[in-house]
């Protein structure tokens, strides 16, 4: 893993990002992905997005009804074992669930579809598992319903991901609770980001570009992304070790500003690793855990992101990991140890 720009699509299967990065993807972002025994058939087939109200998309390839509750209870046990092993490196996990679109747009659901009041819950029984088990993690919901309530969207139309004002708002939680867990940071003051200005972007969601036909695609139209500009004062990097990890997926890429904005309110250094959705947030911990990054300099909190409706999938989900991904539970706990020394 190696620290670089993320400014071409180039580099778009992993990335690092210091405070000093640029902010703007040219481009457009990394888009998440379905699961990966579904995206073969995409092509043929756009039943993989459900289109609903007024061209708002959906992706259709979990259940709106049905909650693996034993599974979610068996993650919840590794996500702690993750969180005890890498306190005793020195390191304090954050975990950093995000909900489901639909909680927020059931309403904009096509006619006939729901959630399951089991669906509806799934999110409190994920946080309040990682509560009982001393696991430190945000309440991503109720913070995202507090920006949708002032009037903001919370995520785009015909996209997955989440707009600007939801990645900030999440990333000023995280940073008072990483100010909870470490009342003083390394590094110097004045070294987070500077936010620079935002341009607007007309382009096709993920879920209409990857997923719909030309002439569907045509029919929900394009929606607008805002995106910060890189700050004039920022140098394209800075050798100043980051305090504040973040590993994940697409949604905290920096196209969509969550780290910037975390690194701006933390005002220290924060680096990231990703890969698209289909990937998984369990190998994505082990890349970093894995990587000389790490080793060199371990951060003092590490924010490890993941997916309400894919917390249930395990290191070993077949058909929703990519192959490379899968793994036995064993197997994740044994090169998580590793990784740490122990």
């Amino acid at each position: 893993m190696k620290t670089v720009p993320f400014s071409t699509p180039s580099r778009r299967p992993r990335m690092l990002l210091l405070a000093a990065l640029c902010a703007l993807v040219v481009g457009g972002p990394v888009q998440a992905q379905a699961p990966a025994t579904s995206i073969a058939a995409a092509a043929q087939d756009s039943s993989i997005v459900l289109t609903g109200k007024d061209g708002w998309l959906f992706p259709a390839w979990g259940s709106l009804t049905e909650v693996d509750t034993a599974a979610v209870t068996r993650n919840t046990a590794l996500i702690a074992e993750a969180e005890r092993a890498l306190a005793a490196a020195g390191v304090k996990l954050q975990v950093l669930v995000l909900p489901d679109k639909a909680l927020f747009y059931e309403d904009r659901l096509p006619d006939g579809k729901r959630l399951g009041d089991a669906v509806r819950g799934r999110y409190a029984l994920e946080l309040d598992g990682l509560n009982k088990a001393k696991v430190p993690a945000i309440d991503a919901l109720q913070v995202l319903r507090q920006v949708k309530q002032g009037g903001q969207d919370v995520f785009y139309r015909s996209d997955q991901h989440w707009t600007q004002p939801a990645a900030d708002a999440v990333a000023v939680a995280v940073a008072a609770k990483v100010k909870e867990q470490v009342p003083t940071l390394a590094g110097q003051a004045g070294s987070g980001m500077a936010l620079g200005s935002e341009i607007k972007e007309r382009r096709f969601g993920d879920l209409a570009e990857l997923f719909l036909t030309d002439e569907q695609r045509k029919a929900i139209g394009r929606d607008t992304f805002t995106v910060r500009r890189q700050a004039e004062q920022q140098s394209l990097l800075d050798d100043a070790p980051a305090p504040v990890h973040v590993t994940g997926h697409s949604m905290v890429q920096p196209y969509f500003g969550f780290p910037q904005k975390l690194s701006n309110a933390l005002d220290r250094p924060v680096s990231v690793n990703w890969k698209p959705g289909n990937v998984g947030h369990w190998v994505m911990l082990l890349e970093y855990l894995e990587s000389n990054e790490f080793k060199q300099n371990k951060p003092q909190v590490l924010v490890w992101q993941m997916f309400e409706p894919s917390y249930p999938q395990g290191p070993d989900a077949r058909g929703q990991w990519d192959n490379a991904s899968i793994m036995t539970p064993e197997q994740w706990k044994a090169r998580l140890h590793k990784a740490l020394g122990q």
